[in-house]
């Protein structure tokens, strides 16, 4: 099934909400255009999407933002703290998305295009692929929620020292760090992250909501909260829709058919 809903940076279909974040313009640097479009889609969800995919049409992923832009400002303060606004804005609406995150991560996912790369759920490169925060290298500081996300990726001794060297990260290292969850040949990146995107998306959604809930409130809930929140979840899947069609057609032993 493939939707209406398209613009030059986002599309639907197959139930994957596909949001373009960087385009060959300004050597792959992040592309607002697509960042404001991806906000505006993500806020607007409908039930048609079951999952969301960040891609590039460029050579990279994204190369972080546009140097340059930064340096033409008349106020480079407020240049780069519009831009920063946003950007959290995106990343915000990335984190309230209850449908699994992809990012198909080819070439360079730099400043900026890293901090999206830690947003997702899962996140595929290939051997080629490299990640760098780049902040220091212009003697700024992280945003897109890299502070934040970073250290609960990797571990805050390790984000310190990722962080403050400016540290170039392989993508053998970045999947052995879990920031990205695996790799798959360069140029099949971008194609294998839309096929994952679309199973998810035929998957089951509600499954799929209940666990990114489960895992968001467990970085700040203690064991016991916790187990009682999975035995609240898990109960009232069990009396709903997909839990029904999931465990009938488990004993029927066929596909179950969840949308």
């Amino acid at each position: 099934m493939t939707s209406t809903a398209q613009t030059g940076y986002v599309s639907t279909v197959d139930g994957v909400l596909q949001i373009t974040i960087a385009t060959a313009a300004n050597g792959t640097s992040m592309d607002f255009g697509g960042i404001v479009a991806g906000t505006a889609a993500l806020r607007s969800l409908g039930a048609d999407v079951g999952a969301v995919l960040l891609t590039s049409s460029g050579a990279n992923f994204c190369a972080g933002g546009n140097v340059r832009g930064f340096a033409a400002a008349d106020d480079r303060a407020a240049h780069i703290y519009g831009l920063a606004t946003d950007l959290h804005h995106f990343v915000r609406a990335l984190d309230a998305t209850a449908v699994p995150v992809v990012a198909g991560v080819h070439g360079w996912a730099a400043g900026a295009g890293m901090s999206l790369v830690c947003a997702a759920d899962i996140a595929l490169g290939g051997p080629g692929t490299k990640l760098r925060p780049a902040y220091p290298g212009i003697g700024l500081s992280p945003d897109g929620g890299m502070s934040w996300t970073l250290p609960r990726i990797v571990g805050l001794g390790r984000a310190r020292e990722i962080l403050l060297t400016d540290a170039v990260l392989d993508a053998d290292e970045a999947v052995r760090l879990g920031i990205l969850s695996r790799l798959v040949a360069d140029e099949d990146v971008q194609s294998a992250a839309l096929d994952l995107a679309r199973t998810l998306a035929a998957g089951p959604r509600s499954t799929h909501a209940s666990i990114k809930t489960l895992l968001a409130q467990s970085t700040s809930s203690t064991l016991s909260d916790q187990l009682d929140r999975e035995r609240e979840a898990i109960a009232a899947a069990a009396d709903g829709p997909t839990g029904r069609e999931g465990v009938d057609a488990f004993v029927a032993k066929r596909k179950p058919e969840y949308r």
